[in-house]
């Protein structure tokens, strides 16, 4: 039953939204003729350089400043609940968004548009994959919603680079206005949902349930997130249920195959298999992805058929773990996630994302706490 807050009516009207604020910076920003510098101050953003906000543009004063409040509604208390949840699901959630979010994302047949007009789609996988995991990391780290936190950085540089991309592929006559706007507000709320709502349910899957308290925290903390990249408030229900009830709502509309989301997931699925080293976790990736999105989710990206328990025999003969009449299925299952997401993460640590661009970074708490090993971070 589709709340009546979401009509079809409203989300087809959210499809012709975008951002105002944003893409108006980035207009001007083009009118003033200020281009380069905006690029070379991104790149410092990127960095994570220090940039004073004296030192922007006007427009990108204007936008920073304006991006960087904070909605009334925020609940540091929830948000610091909602932090402790991803550290303490480990690399289970890194997991849940290499193998859940990112593909339900690639479902959303005119939302994966945008990634087939600005990119090539197999070469620039990593390099989005690896950012999108940063961007996680920074948002839920401890720290990372306060004043000036990275997350609140990576949330206001997305959001600035979603309004860029709104206008250079406006320029470039390449789009179908039946698919709404480019980054319309309904494909930004799903996507939105996908860290959150799905993530939950992933993580339920991978063994590790939450309380009614630490999911209503965890969604808290991509509430505000969604916030801070421009979302429409009327896309950010309070409630985790509510919130549920979107996510589905939008999926429901959204979801159909396409050439582009299953490219994506093709070279998804291969950049995992091969920055994890060794052949333990072969054919794992598409195994979790099909158990975490679900057989029609994954028929629409095109996930090749797999067999759970068969994909689980393999890893645990190499690992040594013996399933005895009294072991349960789901804590082995849960175990041998957690190892996948470890290995994972260290593979993502060592990946390059390109000139000028730092290494992937996780804070020191964390990388210790979840065991995984890397380039030491200094942050």
């Amino acid at each position: 039953m589709t709340d009546m807050r979401w009509t079809n009516e409203f989300l087809d009207s959210m499809r012709e939204q975008s951002d105002a604020p944003a893409d108006e910076a980035v207009r001007s920003l083009f009118a003033q003729g200020l281009v380069g510098s905006a690029n070379e101050l991104m790149k410092q953003l990127v960095a994570k350089e220090s940039v004073s906000v004296e030192q922007l543009p006007a427009p990108l004063r204007g936008y920073f400043e304006q991006s960087a409040r904070m909605p009334s509604w925020a609940d540091p208390e929830l948000i610091r609940e909602g932090q402790a949840v991803f550290s303490r699901c480990g690399s289970l959630s890194v997991v849940a968004l290499v193998c859940a979010s990112l593909p339900t994302c690639y479902a959303g047949a005119e939302g994966v548009q945008v990634l087939h007009l600005t990119a090539r789609l197999q070469t620039d996988t990593k390099r989005r994959i690896v950012e999108t995991a940063q961007m996680v990391v920074d948002v839920m780290s401890p720290g990372g919603l306060e004043p000036d936190g990275w997350g609140i950085r990576d949330a206001q540089k997305v959001r600035l680079m979603h309004a860029a991309v709104r206008y250079l592929i406006h320029q470039s006559g390449h789009w179908n206005p039946k698919w709404g706007q480019p980054i319309n507000q309904e494909d930004m709320a799903g996507t939105l949902v996908t860290f959150s709502v799905v993530t939950i349910r992933a993580l339920a899957k991978l063994g590790y349930t939450l309380s009614e308290r630490e999911a209503q925290a965890y969604y808290h903390a991509w509430r505000v997130v969604g916030y801070i990249m421009g979302v429409d408030e009327r896309l950010l229900p309070e409630k985790y249920e509510d919130g549920a009830l979107l996510a589905d709502t939008i999926f429901k509309r959204v979801f159909c195959a396409s050439p582009e989301g299953q490219a994506m997931t093709r070279a998804l699925i291969e950049l995992m298999e091969h920055i994890i080293p060794g052949n333990v976790f072969d054919g794992l990736s598409r195994t979790l992805i099909r158990h975490l999105v679900g057989d029609s989710t994954a028929e629409l990206i095109a996930v090749p058929p797999s067999d759970w328990t068969k994909s689980l025999v393999k890893p645990l003969q190499l690992l040594g773990w013996v399933m005895d009449e009294g072991d349960e299925q789901n804590v082995v299952n849960a175990k041998l996630s957690e190892l996948f997401g470890r290995k994972l993460l260290e593979g993502i640590v060592w990946v390059s994302r390109g000139h000028e661009r730092p290494p992937f970074r996780i804070p020191e708490e964390l990388r210790q706490s979840w065991n995984v090993r890397g380039r030491e971070q200094q942050l």
